[in-house]
C-alpha cells in the first residue's frame, strides 16, 4: 500500500511540474498578447503588418521592413547553411568513421552552446570588414547577417539531418547495393529521399533560430529602418526592433513593441508546428 502510496504522490508532482511549464508558456503567451494586440486594432492589422513607416511616437506603426528584413536574413542564412549541414550529415552518417563521428560531431554541436555575442563580435572583426573592402558597403549587412546566422544554425540542421538519415532502415541501402547502385547513388536516390521529412524538419527548425536571433544581429545588421533590396544594404529584424528600443519605449510604443513580439511569436510557432506536422507525418508513414 506504500508502494502504491508512493507511486502516486511521485506521478502527482511530475505532473504538476508538467502543467507549470505549460502554464508558464500560456502565461507568456496570454502576456504578450494582451500587451500586444491592443495597438495592432488599433493602427489596423493590414496598416500595421503592411505598413513602411516605423515612428511610433508619431503614430505610425508600419513593421513591413522588419518583416522583410528577417526573412531576407533568414533565407540567407538557408541558403550558406543548409547545403553545409547536409553534406555533413551525410558525412557523419555515411562516411565517417566511429572514431572520427564521435569527434567532428560533438564538435559541430559545441558550435550550438557558444553564445550569440560572440558570434556577433567575430562578425564584426572579420566579416563585416571583409564585406566591406572586397565585396562592397558598409559592411553592416543582410549578407553579413545571413553568414553568422548560418553558423549559428548549423548545429542544428545537421544534428537533426543526422538523426534522419541514420534512421533509414540499412535494408534500403543493401537493396540499392545490391541492384548495382555506387554508395554516392545510394545515398542520392535512396537514402536522402527516405530521410526527406526529417531533413525538411531540420530545415524548418533552423529557419525559426534563425529568425528569432537577437544579439548577434543588433551587432551585424545596421539597424536601418528601410526595406532592403540589396544582400549588401543594411537591415533591420524584429527581434533587433524590439531590444533595440524596449529599453526607453513607453506607451503606444511599448504596445507596440509587443505587438511586434506577437507576429514574431506566430510566424515563429507557425514554422515549428509544421516542422512537427512534417515530423510526425514521417512518424506515421513508417
Amino acid at each position: 500500500m506504500t508502494r502504491r502510496n508512493n507511486e502516486k504522490i511521485t506521478k502527482n508532482i511530475l505532473m504538476i511540474i508538467a502543467l507549470s511549464a505549460v502554464s508558464a508558456l500560456f502565461l507568456i503567451t496570454g502576456f504578450i498578447f494582451a500587451e500586444g494586440l491592443p495597438v495592432i486594432f488599433k493602427a489596423g492589422i493590414f496598416n500595421f503588418i503592411c505598413g513602411i513607416k516605423w515612428a511610433p511616437t508619431k503614430g505610425s506603426f508600419g513593421i513591413l521592413p522588419m518583416i522583410i528584413g528577417s526573412f531576407e536574413v533568414m533565407f540567407g542564412a538557408m541558403l550558406f547553411s543548409v547545403p553545409l549541414a547536409l553534406l555533413c550529415a551525410i558525412y557523419l552518417s555515411e562516411f565517417a568513421s566511429a572514431r572520427a563521428r564521435n569527434i567532428l560531431k560533438p564538435a559541430i554541436e559545441v558550435l550550438a552552446g557558444i553564445p550569440s555575442v560572440v558570434y556577433g563580435f567575430i562578425g564584426m572583426q572579420v566579416i563585416v570588414p571583409f564585406i566591406r573592402n572586397y565585396i562592397g558597403g558598409s559592411g553592416f549587412s543582410v549578407l553579413g547577417c545571413s553568414i553568422v546566422l548560418a553558423i549559428m544554425v548549423l548545429p542544428t540542421i545537421t544534428s537533426i539531418a543526422f538523426d534522419a538519415i541514420k534512421a533509414v532502415p540499412m535494408s534500403y541501402r543493401a537493396g540499392s547495393l545490391a541492384l548495382g547502385a555506387t554508395k554516392w547513388q545510394t545515398i542520392k536516390m535512396v537514402v536522402v529521399p527516405a530521410a526527406r521529412s526529417g531533413i525538411i524538419a531540420a530545415i524548418i527548425l533552423g529557419m525559426g533560430r534563425a529568425i528569432g536571433e537577437t544579439m548577434a544581429v543588433i551587432m551585424i545588421a545596421g539597424n536601418s529602418l528601410i526595406i532592403p533590396v540589396s544582400p549588401l544594404d543594411p537591415v533591420r529584424t524584429l527581434t533587433s526592433n524590439i531590444a533595440l528600443e524596449m529599453g526607453y519605449a513607453s506607451g503606444d510604443h511599448r504596445q507596440a513593441l509587443f505587438a511586434t513580439g506577437v507576429i514574431l511569436f506566430v510566424i515563429i510557432m507557425f514554422l515549428n508546428t509544421f516542422a512537427n506536422f512534417i515530423i510526425n507525418r514521417a512518424v506515421a508513414k513508417k
